[in-house]
């Protein structure tokens, strides 16, 4: 059964020292302000579902929120009696970690899925159709370790002429990604989902809210899962429908992380992941004169050469640079605010010295050494 969740060799390997110390392994599929949700199979071979808090070791362990367990990690827990607490242990290695940076000013990763083998973006030809934003999407799956799936979703609503164009907008953003029409009201192409979704494997979706993710989920699920609102007719848009990220068991097997609608897809990515989804870019700068080339005014500019003569969309080159500046500004940040740390850590260290060399010299002042 454990099986069903996910386990594989790796996982028990890295669990055989853990389970020396009677813990069990768990994945978590919940998390709340005070405590996590977790599959676990029980004494009877049983998938159960059930509560678990963090140990003070693993939360203090952790050098950033982006180390603590999170929905789809796998855990090691230990069984608590009758009126106590299951508690997590330790957090078991990830094999893949879907990612973005926390929205605002942040430089804190956020964790949106982990131990992931698909990535499913959820989108329509509509007015969320939006492929620079998917660039963004594509970058954040290349550095997760999961395979990139696109449903452009309500193929009912649009003429099939328009909806093609969008599929082939998406698909020349990243040629090995799957792109696919769907209509999750008529439940046409639910088939290609549940390809993804089989024995053990795990699919987390997301996309903007109100382009049908839980009607999706409604039907994989067969059954109202999440409760799903109207959407507005002239912006396209619809409220949240799922407030709360989950990894959901399906009947028919595999496993979904649910996610709430995410309006900041902010990088999380590093430089060569980035390059690698631009690829096409790449090729153009290896024909500029020189090989520091900006890309600007510079004599010789291929890339400049490219957009001039249509062979380049002077958006996409906009989204890359944009992108690439927003992972300088990051890793800039991220910088600073280590030293920051670091000189914090040096600070509290000389306050902590002198205090020490205080009580000693005070000690020794009452003892009557100095005298």
């Amino acid at each position: 059964m454990l099986a069903d969740l996910g386990w594989n060799d790796d996982l028990a390997r890295a669990f055989e020292a853990l389970a020396k110390q009677g813990y069990v392994p768990a994945r978590l599929n919940r998390e709340t302000t005070i405590n996590y949700g977790a599959f676990i199979v029980d004494e009877d071979g049983e998938i159960t579902d059930i509560d678990v808090v963090l140990s003070g070791k693993v939360w203090h362990d952790a050098e950033t929120d982006a180390e603590l367990p999170a929905v789809g990690d796998w855990a090691a827990v230990e069984l608590g009696g009758e009126n106590e607490d299951h508690v997590i242990r330790a957090r078991l290695p990830r094999r893949s970690c879907f990612s973005r940076k926390l929205p605002g000013k942040s430089v804190e990763e956020q964790v949106i899925g982990a131990n992931v083998d698909v990535v499913a973006v959820v989108t329509d030809p509509g007015a969320d159709h939006n492929p620079r934003r998917m660039e963004r999407y594509f970058a954040l799956i290349g550095r997760s370790g999961a395979r990139p799936v696109v449903l452009i979703n309500k193929a009912d609503a649009f003429p099939p002429g328009h909806c093609e164009d969008a599929c082939a907008e998406i698909q020349a953003l990243n040629p090995e990604a799957e792109v696919h029409l769907v209509s999750a009201l008529e439940g046409s192409g639910l088939g290609i989902l549940k390809r993804h979704l089989t024995r053990g494997n795990t699919m987390c979706i997301v996309g903007s809210s109100g382009v049908g993710k839980s009607t999706l989920v409604n039907q994989l699920m067969g059954e109202e899962w999440q409760w799903t609102s109207e959407v507005n007719q002239v912006t396209g848009k619809g409220r949240h429908t799922t407030t709360a990220r989950e990894l959901v068991l399906l009947p028919a097997g595999g496993m979904l992380i649910d996610n709430p609608g995410m309006r900041e897809i902010q990088m999380w990515t590093d430089e060569r992941t980035l390059r690698e989804n631009f690829a096409d870019l790449e090729r153009i700068a290896s024909r500029c004169q020189f090989h520091d080339c900006k890309h600007g005014t510079d004599k010789g500019c291929a890339i400049r050469a490219a957009v001039e003569d249509g062979e380049l969309e002077i958006e996409r080159l906009e989204s890359f640079l944009r992108l690439d500046d927003e992972i300088e500004q990051l890793r800039r940040r991220a910088k600073k605010r280590q030293i920051n740390i670091e000189r914090r850590a040096k600070r509290a260290h000389r306050i902590k010295a002198r205090n020490l060399q205080d009580r000693i010299d005070h000690e020794r002042e009452q003892r009557g050494e100095w005298r």
